[in-house]
Parts: C-alpha cells; sequence; structure tokens
C-alpha cells in the first residue's frame, strides 16, 4: 500500500483543484501529479535541479501576473 500524507489547502483553492478534474473519481493525488508535469524535468544537456524547477515555476507565475523586469531594468540591477 501506498504511504500518504495529509496537507492542509484553502477551502478555495480545493474548489479550484476540484475543477480540473477530469473525473470525479481522480483524486488530489492524481492531478497534483498530472500539474507537476508541466513543469520541464530538464533538457538534452540534463535534469534540472530541483531550485531551477521552482525557478521555472515562479517565472511563469511572475509572467502570468505581468510581473516581468525589462532588459533595461534588469542590466541596471546587475551594473551594467
Amino acid at each position: 500500500m501506498t504511504e500518504t500524507t495529509t496537507i492542509q489547502i484553502n477551502k478555495k483553492t480545493k474548489i479550484r483543484l476540484e475543477a480540473l478534474k477530469e473525473h470525479k473519481r481522480e483524486t488530489f493525488d492524481e492531478l497534483i501529479s498530472k500539474l507537476m508535469t508541466l513543469i520541464p524535468e530538464g533538457d538534452k544537456e540534463g535534469r534540472y535541479t530541483d531550485e531551477f524547477r521552482a525557478g521555472l515555476l515562479e517565472a511563469l507565475f511572475d509572467a502570468k501576473n505581468n510581473k516581468q523586469v525589462s532588459s533595461k531594468q534588469m542590466k541596471k540591477e546587475l551594473g551594467f
């Protein structure tokens, strides 16, 4: 038998997750596993670190929320 654990999520999050289920009997574990596949594991040069994958996810959230940094702004921050 697979070992399980309990996690706490906001009720609104649970409702949003339920809306993503393919079918009523799909478990949250199955759904979360599918969502995790959207974050690339690596490329032809090798596997990404977990830290890098988390950074990719954060960058996607930033792009979705229009939190991008212009190249001019980035150069200023980096001292170029």
